[in-house]
Order: structure tokens, then sequence, then C-alpha cells
């Protein structure tokens, strides 16, 4: 029986996101207790994972109903992001045109250089160390949390109705785990704090140089090879040029797709490649790979 199209077709996104709540549970009630630093590793897993899921989820899987797919992954496990206000910037990041601007796309780790002769030198020293993968690894989180709640405030003052729904629709995601960890859950809340923490340091090696700035707009998104533990957990995204051309194709079948055309990809986006995030650790661990200044930005 052809089950592509059907929810059928979908099961291997259904199943994971069974065991990501299964270890997430795990992770901060039995295995916390068992060993401590054990559940956090778990917790830490499974919550980046959740956020994978709900990129996901924003693509159009597994159901076609978009709030089917917000209510799979509703609670708030990293506690910072919003859903609603992640769906909304993350869709705007897709307008491809847009890659890597400093105020168009949400996404963008570049700054206005305009802006940046005018930043104060203690910030300008943390946005370079944030410019690093060991900064990014460790004030990454922090520095992106609050820039998306600066840049939430600015659309908010603009007139951007979907920003306060956006949050309010939070408390109750938010109010879920915040009852699971006082009421159930055997990991201190110190534990979770960190460990939500260390799950959105995960996810940021993802997007640490998944777009680089280029004239061309086909040069400006990343191929990593990558096939490991890390490629799981960001379900295939690591493959990125082929989630920006084919963004509604679902995780699973990104491998196939790029390894079946490899030489297509590499040649759209002029063969901007790592063999690995080893190759990404080894070489940008300590050194940046970009200016944290747009290099291309034509100033308006």
């Amino acid at each position: 029986m052809k089950t592509e199209g059907t929810i059928w077709a979908e099961w291997p996104t259904l199943l994971l996101l069974a065991c990501c709540y299964v270890l997430w549970m795990l992770g901060t009630t039995w295995l916390a207790a068992l060993w401590l630093p054990l559940g956090m590793v778990v917790t830490i897993a499974a919550t980046a994972l959740h956020s994978s899921l709900s990129h996901e989820m924003i693509h159009g899987h597994p159901f076609k109903r978009a709030g089917w797919n917000e209510a799979l992954v509703f609670p708030a496990l990293t506690l910072v992001i919003p859903y609603r206000r992640f769906r909304d910037t993350h869709l705007e990041h897709h307008l491809d045109a847009n890659l890597t601007d400093p105020y168009d796309d949400p996404e963008s780790n570049y700054l206005d250089p305009g802006v940046w002769e005018r930043t104060p030198p203690a910030l300008r020293a943390l946005l370079r160390f944030n410019n690093r993968l060991l900064g990014r690894l460790l004030v990454g989180p922090l520095v992106g949390t609050v820039a998306f709640i600066l840049s939430d405030i600015r659309k908010h003052r603009a007139g951007d109705p979907r920003v306060v729904q956006g949050w309010l629709w939070h408390i109750p995601a938010l109010l879920i785990v915040l009852l699971w960890l006082g009421f159930v859950a055997q990991m201190p809340v110190w534990a979770y704090l960190l460990s939500a923490y260390a799950a959105l340091s995960v996810l940021k090696i993802r997007t640490f140089l998944e777009h680089q700035a280029h004239e061309r707009v086909r040069g400006r998104t990343v191929i990593i090879e990558d096939r490991g533990p890390l490629a799981l957990i960001f379900l295939n995204n690591n493959l990125h040029v082929v989630h920006h051309m084919h963004p509604r194709v679902a995780w699973f079948r990104l491998p196939g797709l790029y390894f079946s055309n490899r030489d297509r990809y590499l040649a759209r986006n002029n063969g901007y490649m790592y063999r690995s995030y080893g190759e990404v650790f080894r070489r940008y661990l300590l050194q940046p790979k970009d200016p944290v200044p747009h290099p291309l930005w034509r100033r308006r």
C-alpha cells in the first residue's frame, strides 16, 4: 500500500516524538534520582530534540493541520522561546532572498556595520566571543534569547499583534513544565535550568555557521555531511541547503535526497560544505568564522 502523503508515511516523526517525551520524563525523574549527571545528559538531549521536532511541526509534519502539530510539541521544554514566535520568525527566515540580512532575516547573526560602530566596547567583546564556537556554546543561548526578546519588543511597539498572542500562549506551555518540575520530577530546579540552557547550547552548534554572507543567495546556506548523533538531534537539518530548497520534505527523507544528488546540491550552494561537526569544532572552536558586522552590507 502506498503511504506517501498519508499520516502513515510520517511514522518516524511520531515514533521519535514519543521517544523524545519518554526520554525527557525518564531524565527528569528516575535517571535524575539514580545519578543526576546522567539524568541531565538525557534531559539535554531530549530537550534539544524536542526543539528540532518543533521545527519539523512548523514545516507541516506530521499532520496537515497546523494546530494538531502545535499540540504535539506544546510543552515549552526549553522554557524561553514561545512556539508561535519561533514559528512566525522562522517562516520569515525562509524568505531566502533575505538570508543573513541584519534586519529582514530574524535568524541572522550579523549586525549592520553602522550599528556595530556604535556598540559599546564591552558588548563588542561579548559578541566577538559569541562569534567563536566556544562562545556560542557558553554565552550563545543568553545572547540569542536576549536578542530575540528585544526584537519582539520592537515588533510589538511597531504594532505586530502576533507578539503578545505568542507570548500569552507560551504561559500555559511553560506552566506544564513548571508543574512537572514542582510535583513529579526528581531533578532539582537548578539542574533543569542548567539542562535547558545546555540544550540551547547544543542547538547553537547547528546554527553557528548554517548561513554565511555571500553576494549570491544560493551561496549562503551550508551542507554538513554529518551522520552521527548530532545529525539525529538536529533531524538532518545539517543538510541545510536541502531543507531550504525543499522545506516541506520530512526530516527522514533529506539524506536520501542529498546523497542521491550530492553534486547538484554542492553546485547549488557554491560548495559551502563541511564533512562533519568534528571538522567544524576543529576549525572554529577558538577561531571566529565571520566578523560580527555583515561584511557585504550596503549601508541604508
